[in-house]
């Protein structure tokens, strides 16, 4: 889950996030060790090159460094089978540390700030990952396979790339709502048959801020306010929105994470989720330290997130991954992202309205 209090200055909000280092918080998989080499090529040279023999220079040198350290917010259960695949296929050892996007923003910046880079590889979500390019604690990278991602998960600066998505869709319990009955867009929400039904995630401003301006601001609150009206039901969590969808506790939902509905339907739940359109998406991404020990390990380790191989494995998890190359129904259908430059610069605004309309009266 993003941050619930963001500064729509991103430094005052980076500084909020730097005040204790968290050395003890998340879950560990073989603990960081400093760096027992020193690279003679600078970053910026291994990150960028893009030479015929590139990918066979990555691998031995990556090879020579025997090791890269990955901090992701991805769950171990989805996390740890994509670092034994890289393992399995070039012997490289993957240090893994894993907490929330929160933390692990938190543990990169203050670990820079007291010169200590242990870090080689972030995964996280796309405006945490905007965070530390905004630090300087990320470099612009190639990889030859940025060419299978769609354009909405490059960046500009290429700092960070988008690996998977999350989707945002409705979702209703088949036992509650029929297909005929289950709304086709957004406007049939405000039916008065479904006030006090419908279900949001408490947290789902970045959702809200893009579909308003999408709209057009005024056009957007207006249908915001309208549904406000409708007496939503606000709980926290995606996870367990999907889970209370399913269980028939709640009916239906606007915001429910695409990937889950889709794993507790394949185990039998009673649960169908729809991507009304246009349908928002976040980013989550991949990046290469600046300062990484292991710079040709951290970039083979990219690389290999990004790889059909690597994306196919984060299919098979259940996740959306951003390649096209990887087919799926996760991400078969027209979509939008939400832009993470948008939601750190505009927050405050953003996440007041939504407060405001959705959540002061739930109090």
């Amino acid at each position: 889950m993003f941050l619930k209090r963001k500064q729509s200055n991103a430094i005052s909000l980076i500084a909020l996030l730097t005040g204790t280092l968290i050395a003890g918080c998340g879950q560990t998989v073989n603990s960081p060790k400093p760096s027992d080499s020193t690279e003679k090529t600078s970053s910026e040279q291994i990150y960028l090159y893009q030479g015929s023999d590139r990918d066979q220079k990555l691998v031995e040198n990556a090879k020579k460094e025997g090791t890269v350290t990955l901090y992701t917010s991805m769950n171990l259960d989805d996390s740890q089978p994509l670092t034994d695949a890289f393992e399995k296929k070039y012997g490289i050892k993957i240090v893994l540390w894993r907490a929330g996007s929160e933390k692990v923003v938190q543990r990169a910046i203050t670990e820079a700030k007291a010169k200590r880079f242990d870090v080689d590889v972030i995964e996280t979500n796309g405006p945490e990952m905007e965070m530390l390019a905004r630090e300087q604690l990320a470099h612009e990278f190639y990889s030859p396979y940025f060419s299978d991602l769609p354009p909405e998960a490059i960046p500009a600066h290429k700092k960070w790339v988008a690996d998977r998505f999350n989707f945002f869709v409705m979702a209703y319990n088949t036992n509650k709502v029929s297909p005929a009955e289950a709304p086709k867009t957004y406007q049939d929400f405000l039916d008065p048959k479904w006030k006090g039904k419908i279900a949001l995630e408490s947290s789902d401003t970045e959702w809200f801020a893009t579909l308003a301006k999408i709209w057009g601001e005024e056009k957007g609150l207006q249908y915001f306010k309208a549904l406000a009206d409708m007496n939503p039901i606000i709980r926290e969590g995606h996870t367990l929105m999907g889970e209370l969808v399913a269980s028939g506790e709640i009916p239906i939902t606007l915001t429910v994470y695409n990937h889950y509905a889709e794993q507790l339907k394949k185990k039998g739940a009673p649960i169908e989720w729809v991507p009304l359109e246009p349908t928002i998406g976040r980013p989550n991404g991949i990046s290469v330290m600046k300062n990484a020990p292991h710079p040709h390990a951290a970039l083979l380790f990219a690389d290999f997130v990004l790889s059909p191989e690597g994306q196919e494995i984060i299919n098979n998890r259940g996740r959306v991954p951003s390649s096209t190359k990887v087919k799926t129904n996760l991400n078969n259908f027209k979509y939008k992202m939400a832009d993470p430059v948008v939601v750190l610069d505009e927050w405050d605004k953003w996440n007041k309205m939504w407060e405001d309309l959705f959540l002061k009266s739930k109090k």
